[in-house]
């Protein structure tokens, strides 16, 4: 199976993480910081780890970053370093450019320089967050764009015994229950037969406002 090569531009808490995680799964990866101390941290784990400055095309290049698949340009604060670092790696002919931005405006700045997709770890991880804070019931959810969300649901004991086909529990709300994790085993919601149990992990679909008043169902009727 083709193994994608990965650069990481820029390793503070951010970069190092997603460069780390990537060199767990076995991909190579290549960091580059202009931090000596950020670099050498990830001697060991990284396939290789560079001083180098982003703003410098030639560095780049002579990096090995114009060879990898995919580039993150993980520059927290230095704007400018961010923006001058995200042109060069288009003109190095770079297939994919992920970017972290700053703020929304320097968000479309990256989409009309050619940024494949553009980060905001912060206010996505602080979204995240907010959700399960909101609603104790949700564990996690996954966005899938256009608004739907798959969101895993620990089943309450007042559903403990309820059929996934219960129109007053999902189609009222305008979601779709698609399985559910019950200890290691996953079991469809297409079974007749199949009902819920207290401490399940329910999988819904559906967008973000019904999902939010269907937790609001299950907190009134506890």
């Amino acid at each position: 199976m083709y193994t994608r090569s990965f650069a990481v531009i820029g390793l503070g808490n951010f970069g190092s993480t997603v460069a780390s995680e990537l060199a767990n799964f076995g991909d190579p990866v290549l960091g580059i910081d202009t931090n000596e101390r950020d670099v050498a941290k990830l001697a060991n784990t990284l396939s290789k780890a560079v001083i180098a400055d982003g703003k410098d095309e030639e560095a780049l290049k002579e990096a090995g970053v114009s060879n990898c698949d995919v580039v993150i340009i993980a520059i927290g604060e230095d704007l400018e370093a961010n923006l001058l670092c995200t042109m060069n790696v288009k003109l190095l002919g770079v297939k994919t450019i992920w970017v972290r931005a700053l703020n929304r405006t320097h968000h479309r700045i990256l989409t009309k320089l050619g940024a494949d997709r553009v980060i905001h770890p912060e206010h996505e991880v602080g979204q995240h967050i907010a959700q399960m804070l909101h609603n104790p019931l949700m564990r996690d959810y996954v966005s899938l764009g256009n608004g739907f969300h798959v969101v895993d649901f620990k089943v309450p004991a007042q559903l403990d015994g309820q059929s996934p086909s219960d129109p007053v529990l999902f189609s009222n709300h305008d979601l779709r229950p698609l399985g559910v994790m019950r200890d290691s085993r996953f079991l469809s919601c297409e079974s007749r037969d199949m009902t819920l149990k207290d401490g399940d992990k329910l999988l819904l679909l559906g967008k973000r406002p019904n999902l939010r008043q269907f937790g609001d169902f299950l907190r009134d009727r506890s």
